[in-house]
């Protein structure tokens, strides 16, 4: 399939990059299964970038699906609900897949939940309305978004409603919708593009409507022409483009596919809406029209879990809290060759050992890789190849950041930008030296963050 970008100025791709085997096809072919409700959730109080929630529920208390059990804590924060009708056991500790260690509440289920066809209808199959104009306000449309608790459900867990807004200050003109899904392995995003594209098409006319956007864009790369028809098929009428862009890792990143679509650059530290533009995931779209429709919080999500050590690959709608060893087993367990587990995919997913860590907003996968899928050898020196400036999609020196963070030097990773690090991975798969580039800078961007901390308070 070739580009569709007529009528927009840029190119559909940017430079640099690379082209990772994609594997999509363990999963891709597979609908969205609804899995059975657990005997118990563990819900960790933060799942958004920015403030934890504070919990609204005690022991022993009992909660209905869908009932707040947290507020947000600060306006980078969203709220939390019950994904099962239940009892509160307890508060307990909980690991994330970063490492951070947060405050959880666990939900003992009752025997009677919502049955799987009942939940399937309510998140994907009611009434999608395209004529949604004079239904409500922009101020209305960002309030039930917040009080929904929707979170960037690509993975950055950005809170939404702080960005599908009217922005006084910044003028946004453009809408894109990102169905790239360029991580290898994950078939998530593709999966509701082809079988749910309603909700998305209705959610991204709400989100333009709330941030005064005058063109609406999906974009989908173009290893993808299932979800290019279906969503094509479900704009008619409505005025909203597709795009389709070149397949090429990391397209995805808001800043490149800004590039691709608008030819708009964002500047270094900004934001998309310094362009005038506002990007947003295609699951977190359609989650914007169920919460704005129908006022229906986050409470499940779709995740794929996939890779060569996982016997039966599926995409299944789960509700948050669940653990990620409930998802391995009911997909039939690990292969004997299974060597590493991920939390969402090999290029930015981020690799764990312990199973009882809980679904979050932001899991979009899990992969679960065969030694013969990593192929990694020892790590030697850095031979200075400069490859890794090749790849290098914000056109940084990962290999000075690397060492700016082994050595503890804030001030070199200062000088070479560590902060403009995006943490696509491009760098680390295309090293000759085995070097672990990203899990270096990350830990060096931690170091400067910690720095930039207590020179604030001195």
């Amino acid at each position: 399939m070739g580009f569709r970008l007529k009528g927009f100025p840029g190119k559909g791709t940017f430079k640099r990059g690379v082209h990772p085997p994609e594997r999509k096809n363990l999963s891709q072919d597979i609908s969205i299964e609804v899995i059975p409700p657990p005997e118990k959730l563990l819900i960790p109080l933060l799942q958004n970038i920015g403030e934890a929630c504070k919990a609204v529920i005690e022991p022993k208390q009992e909660v209905v699906f869908g009932e707040k059990i947290a507020d947000a804590d600060g306006f980078i924060s969203a709220p939390l609900h019950a994904p099962l009708s239940g009892k509160i056991a307890k508060f307990a500790m909980t690991t994330l897949p970063n490492g951070r260690h947060v405050k959880a509440i666990q939900i003992d289920a009752h025997k009677e939940q919502v049955s799987e066809d009942a939940l399937w209808h309510d998140m994907f199959f009611r009434d999608w309305p395209k004529d949604v104009y004079s239904l409500f306000s922009s101020e209305e449309i960002s309030k039930r978004i917040r009080n929904a608790g929707i979170v960037g459900l690509g993975g950055a867990a950005f809170p939404t409603h702080v960005k599908i807004k009217y922005n006084q200050k910044k003028s946004i003109d453009a809408l894109l919708v990102n169905g790239c899904e360029c991580e290898p392995y994950l078939t998530t995003d593709y999966r509701v593009m082809v079988e749910a594209p309603e909700p998305v098409i209705t959610g991204a006319l709400f989100a333009a409507m709330a941030t005064n956007a005058g063109q609406i864009v999906v974009c989908i790369e173009d290893n993808k022409p299932l979800a290019v028809k279906a969503i094509s098929n479900a704009a008619k009428g409505t005025g909203i483009k597709v795009a389709v862009l070149k397949t090429k890792y990391p397209q995805g990143s808001e800043r490149h596919m800004i590039k691709a679509v608008m030819n708009r650059v964002i500047p270094l530290g900004g934001l998309p809406g310094d362009v005038g533009v506002v990007v947003s995931n295609v699951a977190t779209i359609a989650a914007v029209a169920r919460a704005v429709l129908y006022e229906k919080p986050l409470t499940h999500r779709v995740v794929c879990v996939t890779g060569g050590g996982i016997k039966r690959p599926a995409n299944l709608l789960v509700p948050l809290g669940m653990s990620y060893r409930a998802l391995i087993d009911y997909c039939g367990g690990m292969t004997e060759n299974a060597a590493r587990i991920l939390s969402g995919g090999p290029m930015m997913g981020f690799s764990f050992t312990d199973l009882d860590m809980p679904v979050t907003k932001g899991t979009s996968g899990i992969t679960v890789l065969t030694h013969d899928e990593i192929k990694r050898d020892k790590e030697t020196a850095c031979l200075r190849c400069g490859r890794c400036v090749d790849v290098c999609p914000m056109a940084l020196v990962p290999a000075r950041l690397a060492l700016a963070a082994r050595k503890r030097d804030v001030e070199m990773a200062e000088k070479y930008n560590i902060m403009g690090c995006l943490e696509t991975g491009c760098c680390g798969y295309v090293c000759p030296a085995n070097i672990p580039l990203i899990q270096l800078i990350r830990a060096g961007k931690a170091m400067v963050m910690t720095n930039r901390k207590l020179q604030s308070k001195n």
